[in-house]
């Protein structure tokens, strides 16, 4: 099957190329794919590659290309594109210690689907979630989907301060936060996994197109990596 996208401006040095218009895990590969082969047949000539939802956006060297030179080297490199199982990513497991003290919305969540604290904890660490895209905060990676019976909406007044490690759900998608930072996500605990790490070669320990499985454990293995309760 062929595929199908659409090529945008997005700016004097950025197209976006579009693949969908709605959130879909089918496009997930899909995004994963067309990154790593334009990162290799491009790699001199581009700034950037930002995977999303729905789209790549792609930076390029103005000096190198202009809007309808790039939209024929994108055409060519992806008109025969394979996307292999390989492109579903790598799946990630992420420690959680869910428990009122480091999630306070745990409560709140339980409560909105009146359900117990524990089938909360259940319902959200039994789901595998997809990667979509990182941003917001350096290494902040939206996930889903949250299920219908644990999707919960975003607080109606933001915290002033989220810690480093809190896992949240908002809606139907789920992240951990990478750094200290506000926010409005309902969080349900926490995760000694450094989610941004800018000593790290990688930086991140995930991409876009990964896949994460949250476990939950004890406070005392919590408290045993590294994490802090309070």
């Amino acid at each position: 099957m062929k595929l199908q996208f659409q090529i945008e401006h997005a700016g004097p040095d950025a197209v976006l190329i579009r693949f969908g218009e709605q959130i879909n895990t089918d496009l997930v590969p899909v995004i994963r794919a067309a990154t790593k082969r334009l990162q290799k047949e491009l790699q001199e000539e581009i700034r950037g590659l930002v995977p999303s939802y729905t789209t790549l956006m792609l930076c390029y060297d103005p000096r190198k290309n202009d809007f309808p030179g790039i939209q024929d080297k994108i055409q060519q490199h992806l008109a025969n594109l394979n996307v292999s199982h390989a492109e579903t990513g790598k799946l990630i497991e992420i420690p959680v210690w869910y428990h009122p003290d480091v999630g306070p919305d745990l409560q709140h969540v339980a409560e909105f689907h009146q359900i117990s604290i524990d089938e909360v904890i259940r319902r959200h660490s039994d789901t595998i979630y997809q990667i979509f895209a990182i941003g917001f905060a350096p290494g902040f990676a939206y996930m889903g989907n949250v299920s219908n019976q644990l999707a919960t909406p975003r607080l109606q007044t933001p915290r002033s301060h989220v810690a480093a490690g809190s896992v949240a759900i908002a809606d139907q998608q789920t992240a951990v936060y990478p750094i200290s930072t506000p926010g409005g996500w309902n969080i349900l605990g926490r995760t000694t996994m450094k989610m941004f790490d800018r000593h790290s070669p990688k930086l991140c320990p995930v991409l876009p197109g990964d896949r994460v499985k949250f476990v939950s454990v004890s406070k005392a293995d919590f408290l045993l990596a590294g994490g802090q309760s309070e």
